[in-house]
């Protein structure tokens, strides 16, 4: 019984064969027809191998038309171009006549049907003339006001004999006794306001004017002698009051406040101007943000910002920028922003990380726009200090000035910048391509425009040349607009680019990128940083774990920011640095990281110079000896060589062989 169903099987399959055959040979035959019909003559008789290849492994086919007449073409192959239908070679689907290309449109004009416009989905926008509101995202921390930090000192030489704060931390009130101070001169300059006292009052009653006089003067400058040592009016009275000297006298505390330091200590002898509290008014605190050079463009006094803060995620704290700091930290490239913010609840304490946007607009002449300070009147030292008529400033007394002279408002209706939606633009490297749609004609024209782009602003681009304000470009289907003059070998945004390449394998830069992913990519290199460190600790453990952040780094890169050329090239990067951290993560053992770590420093350089970080400087070492003499290289923050393939076997064994400077990057 098995032997017979077998035989059913084996006979059932040489059917299959055999009508498998059939069709083969049908499909020669047809061929064969096809390319006799069209007399057409290929260049290779084996353009389709056996083992049935991709489309795009397929030869291109030219056929030339010396009549004249109208080509036909394959919709999946448009390479295919024969002068007579029938079916392709390739795919065998029905061949489609080839429209003709007008001899009057533009190098880059592009005409399409009423139907493939709808087809494609062309949308369109007109370009216009306003104000745009920006949003900048910048981190920092919250710290200290320093106009409402006071250090309590010792006014007179003594010695502390008891402590009412006796720990950081502690919230005092202004008039509030912080210690308690024993001074021998205390208490002779309280000794002689007594004895002036009590001799005004002997001669109360006496002729003597003169002599009253002398005990006044005398009083007057013992009171003013005590507080210039620190004793407050209320202690004064409490001297008279009592007739007795008091033999410690009571350190008060001058604001209210956070005791943030403490160094005073029981039974310590102080001198004149030794510090015993530091004490922070929290009741506003500084913002201090970290500003690349690229946004400094778009900082101005006043701007409004919102940021939030790890503690409270789902709260949004508002403030105002107060002070833009006229020097570039030359380690991180970084301009420090300062923020003011209300902190009555307390909820903000210094030492926070937080994350804001500060929201900003600019005009066409290059001046910032501020709606909100039109009219107003600022203090030039303390920019906070905004009012509606002019005046003097609360804390340094100067004179207000127009926050017109300061160059912060600007014509709104006159200044509005020209703008066209992010989305129009098909960037390629140094250019920029926009699609306008043409006025007139039978069908829908667009015409591909080279255009000059200021700085983005959000979702739009500032357009300084190239564009006139009304004109319509596409925002939607320009990608596809584009593919359609690369099908009929015009020029689109390919073509030049490709022809200006350069022939080395030089890696270029990005010089467009988000502010945000310059952060992520930072954070990517601290995880780099990290594995390194553990390797030159010799710590295969920490070595693990580092790579598990460096792993958690790489899958935290947001790509929303990138135009479509950058996406393509991170895809690149980040497949390859993903491989090599699973091949890293796949073994405990040291020599197999330090092995895996040579192929992510390659890697990591290739990365880094074309999405660089936020550090603007960076080492590259390189260890000849590494490996058996074959070398291998890595990338450091330090100038002095920390070598990770020996680790404290030969620290130090290696060389700087260059700096990677990264450019200063545009919004």
């Amino acid at each position: 019984m098995v032997f017979k169903k077998q035989k059913e099987i084996i006979m059932r399959n040489k059917v299959l064969v055999f009508i498998f055959a059939i069709v083969t040979l049908l499909n020669l035959v047809m061929f064969s027809y096809q390319f006799s019909d069209n007399d057409v003559t290929q260049q290779d008789s084996s353009y389709v191998d056996d083992d049935h290849e991709d489309e795009d492994d397929h030869e291109l086919i030219e056929v030339t038309d010396e009549s004249g007449e109208t080509y036909w073409t394959c919709s999946m192959h448009p390479q295919i171009k024969l002068p007579k239908p029938g079916k392709c070679p390739i795919c065998f689907m029905d061949l489609i006549p080839l429209e003709q290309t007008d001899e009057n449109l533009a190098e880059r004009e592009v005409v399409i049907s009423e139907y493939a416009k709808k087809l494609l989905r062309i949308e369109t926008i007109p370009v216009e003339r306003k104000a745009i509101d920006n949003q900048i995202r910048l981190v920092g921390k919250v710290g200290y006001d320093e106009t409402l930090v006071s250090t309590i000192s010792a006014w007179i030489p003594g010695r502390i004999d008891k402590l009412y704060v006796n720990y950081t931390g502690v919230v005092v009130e202004k008039g509030q006794h912080m210690a308690s101070l024993y001074s021998p001169e205390l208490l002779i300059a309280q000794d002689d306001l007594i004895n002036a006292i009590n001799g005004r009052k002997s001669l109360k009653q006496t002729d003597y004017a003169s002599i009253r006089n002398n005990f006044d003067v005398a009083i007057k400058s013992a009171r003013k002698k005590l507080r210039l040592w620190g004793v407050s009016s209320q202690q004064i009275k409490q001297i008279e009051r009592r007739g007795k000297v008091l033999e410690q006298m009571d350190i008060q505390a001058p604001i209210s406040g956070v005791v943030v330091h403490k160094d005073a200590r029981e039974g310590i002898y102080v001198k004149t101007g030794t510090p015993l509290f530091t004490v922070a008014d929290l009741s506003k605190v500084w913002v201090k943000l970290d500003a690349y050079e690229s946004d400094l463009r778009w900082m101005r006094y006043g701007a409004p910002v919102e940021f939030t803060t790890e503690t409270y995620p789902d709260k949004k704290f508002t403030g105002i920028v107060t002070f833009i700091d006229p020097v570039i930290n030359e380690a991180t490239r970084t301009a420090q922003v300062r923020v003011v913010v209300d902190n009555s609840d307390m909820s903000l304490k210094p030492g926070m990380f937080v994350r804001s946007i500060v929201h900003s607009s600019i005009a066409s002449d290059g001046k910032i726009i501020s709606r909100e300070l039109a009219g107003k009147w600022i203090s030039p030292m303390h920019p906070e200090v905004i009012k509606d008529a002019p005046g003097k400033c609360d804390v340094c007394g100067m004179p207000l000035v127009s926050a017109e002279s300061l160059g912060y408002v600007s014509d709104i209706e006159e200044n509005r910048p020209l703008v066209v939606p992010a989305s129009a633009v098909l960037l390629t490297g140094k250019r920029a391509i926009v699609y306008v749609a043409k006025v007139g004609g039978d069908k829908p024209s667009y015409e591909g425009r080279t255009i000059t782009l200021g700085p983005r602003a959000g979702d739009y681009y500032l357009v300084q040349d190239g564009l006139s304000e009304g004109e319509h470009v596409v925002v939607r289907g320009a990608f596809k607009l584009d593919a359609e003059l690369q099908l009929q070998a015009r020029p689109s945004m390919m073509s030049e680019e490709v022809a200006s390449e350069d022939s080395s394998d030089k890696i270029v830069p990005f010089t467009e990128l988000d502010s945000e992913f310059r952060i992520q990519m930072e954070m990517l290199f601290i995880g780099y940083e990290t594995l390194h460190k553990a390797l030159t600790n010799d710590a295969a453990i920490a070595a693990t774990k580092a790579n598990e952040e460096l792993n958690q780094a790489l899958a935290g890169v947001q790509q929303s920011r990138l135009d479509f050329f950058q996406k393509r090239e991170w895809e690149k990067h980040s497949k390859e640095l993903q491989s090599i951290v699973s091949k890293i993560a796949g073994s405990a053992e040291l020599e197999v990281q330090r092995e895996g770590f040579q192929l992510l420093s390659e890697q990591m350089i290739k990365t880094l110079t074309k999405f660089p970080p936020q550090q603007s400087k960076l080492y590259l070492a390189y260890c000849s000896m590494a490996f058996e003499n074959k070398g291998a290289r890595w990338i450091q923050r330090e100038s002095q060589v920390l070598n990770p393939y020996y680790g404290s076997l030969m620290l130090y064994c290696g060389e700087i062989a260059d700096e990677i400077n990264f450019p200063a990057l545009d919004k």
